[in-house]
């Protein structure tokens, strides 16, 4: 398994995080949407380290 999955799931949770806060009204450029997206990064991060122990690469 490649560094792609992870730079997916990074990307993809981080995405999420931002937009989260936009849900309450919040802008995208926010602080609620900057932590978000750091939660989230650090939340793909762990998706993809998990997802690299499970297909065993």
């Amino acid at each position: 398994m490649g560094k792609g999955p992870m730079y997916f799931s990074v990307i993809a949770c981080s995405t999420v995080g931002s937009y989260v806060p936009a849900l309450w009204h919040a802008g995208f450029f926010s602080m609620a949407s900057i932590i978000g997206g750091l939660i989230g990064a650090f939340a793909g991060i762990w998706v993809g380290i998990r997802l690299k122990d499970y297909f065993g690469a």
